[in-house]
């Protein structure tokens, strides 16, 4: 299959890799200036570990509170990321540096020095914001000359043996010296925030006479001394029924970072994804160019061919796809199904099209917190119309005639599925009271989205499918089916599924990597118009393999193709769900069954909707294929 751009179509997907590499991007947030002595509120948001993947709410640990905890608003996209973002204790005033502050003083119940214990072990990290920009650990890498690894939130302690003790003990850190770097404008003296960094550190504190609060004098800090930790007998220990200091300082930086720019720190491109990319695309664009010069040199005789002997008064006997003229266009087993898992993948295609458009764009940046997940669940029930109007078409091209049962069935079949796995893994969050799990009410609202406005999208849709004029066949289809002739074995259905699978599942291979790592090492994805790049390789891929093996599978006069342009390219989410098992236990160091089958459970639904969409694809991209090779031939 040859295809053609537009030169200003490949521009732009040229200027969002680079915007895309750079971090440039509109940020969907005003910028927030500071003057001298501006209060900054520090938010809290989950703690999170890699080793579990069950957040928890910061407050869920014996932390230093404030008078009154204040829930900040949150969309969508933040509930369903496990996201609780609240305010905290610590309070800055802009540009005045703050020595050895107390926050609080904490007594740890037995529960509370177990609870501490078990995040340390599970190496949670606590996650801070201050002006939208979440907190990092700078990490100095062997080469001085590259710029520092930054690790987004800090740990909530260490663990190990200290002082020459064979037991192993848990340390907390207690002192945080947090750093914000800010760019000053020389005529305004206006300040924006462009970092926030931190240091964490475990102190075991002591103090002079009776505890008065954030007056206690400290023996083990020092104000008036540059050096503000002193005489620190060691690491505190986390130990029940002990009291605890928390203690933070504070100091400002003034950087050359500009404002628009200082996501850039999240956003670094890993330096082998060019590589990976370009790659892909060399590889996919060769074998494009070797399947559609075959398949047009083929096609061409083919077609010469028929018609030539068309026109001879002694033709030979019709042999190969041509012989299959009666039969090619005749409904397949299960047709309501197919046309529901058609129309579904439409509606899945249309919602990932419009957002990867609009994430390239740079309207979904990492300062809108959730807006990703958000604009996907909101456009995915939008694209409802275009799933029934879809499903209505062919359903009465393949001549039914109960577009409101279909139409149901859209509703039901795949969001069903995917509803029932939320539901039990939610339960499971539930269970282990995980932050994650998503409350009652937005589970209510998820409802009234699938059934209160995706639903009468696509009966609305479905209608209009079904009074447009019915898709004709360019050829007629014979009442009696013919015999379909025994078939070698590499045109067994299981065999030509398996392999066409392949081709699909190896354009997106590198960049799923970059995924999972993204979503399941808590990092920050934003290189979408890589993303959108190999989303095209996809379409052409699953669109040529299918063709391919549907021109052998009617060579081989087996007309039965429609199942099986939708299976082949599908199968490559088994491909996909089998790298995920592979890189879980390869890649990830998860140790809980919750978590395990958290991971999974997930990773099914992935697999199931990727299924849905290479199939879409596959399946079009073959039904316009046999259209027009049997509209190209004379047949009487």
């Amino acid at each position: 299959m040859a295809t053609t751009a537009h030169p200003a179509l490949l521009l732009l997907i040229v200027l969002a890799c680079a915007g895309a590499a750079s971090g440039f991007y509109l940020p969907g947030v005003a910028p927030a200036d500071f003057r001298k002595n501006d209060l900054l509120a520090v938010k809290v948001n989950q703690l999170s570990s890699i080793k579990t993947q069950l957040p928890y709410s910061y407050y869920s640990l014996p932390f230093c509170r404030p008078d009154t905890i204040v829930n900040s608003a949150e969309n969508l996209g933040q509930v369903l990321r496990g996201d609780r973002i609240e305010n905290s204790p610590y309070v800055f005033e802009m540009m005045e540096p703050k020595l050895c502050q107390i926050a609080c003083k904490v007594v740890l119940t037995e529960q509370g020095a177990k609870d501490i214990m078990e995040k340390i072990h599970d190496e949670y990290r606590v996650n801070m914001i201050l002006d939208n920009l979440p907190m990092v650990v700078p990490i100095e890498r062997l080469d001085r000359d590259a710029p520092p690894f930054y690790q987004q939130g800090v740990h909530v302690g260490v663990k190990g043996h200290y002082a020459g003790s064979n037991e192993f003990k848990y340390f907390i850190h207690n002192h945080y010296s947090f750093l914000v770097k800010y760019n000053k404008d020389a005529q305004t003296d206006l300040a924006r925030i462009v970092a926030f960094e931190v240091k964490p550190f475990s102190l075991k504190h002591e103090f002079d006479g009776d505890w008065k609060g954030n007056a206690t004098r400290l023996k083990t800090c020092n104000t008036q001394s540059e050096h503000l930790i002193v005489n620190s007998d060691g690491p505190e220990e986390v130990k029940a029924n002990k009291e605890i200091i928390f203690t933070y300082d504070v100091n400002f930086e003034e950087s050359s970072i500009q404002w628009s720019s200082r996501w850039d720190t999240y956003l670094r491109t890993p330096d082998d994804h060019w590589f990976s990319i370009v790659n892909s695309l060399t590889t996919v664009l060769f074998l494009s160019v070797m399947v559609a010069m075959i398949m047009l040199r083929t096609l061409y005789r083919d077609i010469s061919k028929y018609n030539q002997l068309e026109d001879q008064e002694e033709a030979q006997e019709e042999s190969g796809w041509k012989l299959l003229h009666g039969d090619v266009f005749r409904p397949p087993a299960n047709a309501d199904l197919l046309c529901v898992y058609v129309g579904t993948g439409v509606q899945f295609f249309g919602m990932l099209l419009v957002t990867l458009l609009i994430a390239i764009l740079g309207l979904l940046s990492p300062s809108n917190r959730g807006g990703f997940m958000t604009a996907m669940i909101l456009l995915w029930v939008f694209m409802g119309l275009l799933a029934g109007y879809s499903t209505a078409r062919l359903h009465k091209m393949f001549g039914g005639l109960e577009w409101d049962k279909v139409a149901i069935k859209t509703v039901l079949v795949f969001p069903g599925v995917v509803f029932v796995i939320f539901f039990a893994l939610n339960m499971l969050l539930w269970g282990v009271k995980s932050s994650g799990a998503v409350p009652f009410t937005t589970m209510l609202a998820l409802v009234f989205l699938w059934l209160g406005i995706s639903m009468p999208l696509i009966f609305v849709g479905s209608y209009l499918g079904f009074r447009k004029p019915a898709i004709e066949g360019p050829v007629r289809t014979n009442k009696i089916p013919r015999l379909i002739p025994q078939q070698p074995w590499y045109m067994n259905p299981a065999v030509s599924v398996l392999v066409g699978g392949i081709l699909p599942f190896g354009a997106v291979f590198m960049e799923l990597f970059f995924i999972l790592t993204t979503i399941w090492m808590h990092q920050f994805y934003y290189i979408f118009g890589f993303l959108f790049l190999v989303f095209v390789i996809l379409i052409v891929t699953c669109a040529e393999i299918t063709i391919v093996l549907c021109y052998f599978q009617l060579c081989s006069e087996d007309y039965q193709w429609w199942w099986r342009s939708y299976l082949t390219p599908g199968s490559s989410a088994l491909y996909l769900f089998l790298y995920a098992a592979f890189y879980f236990f390869t890649k990830l160091q998860i140790t809980k069954a919750v978590s395990g089958v958290l991971y999974f459970g997930y990773m099914l639904i992935a697999a199931y909707a990727f299924f849905v969409l290479t199939g879409t694809i596959g399946f079009y991209a073959c039904f316009w294929f046999t259209r027009l090779i049997y509209s190209s031939v004379k047949i009487d």
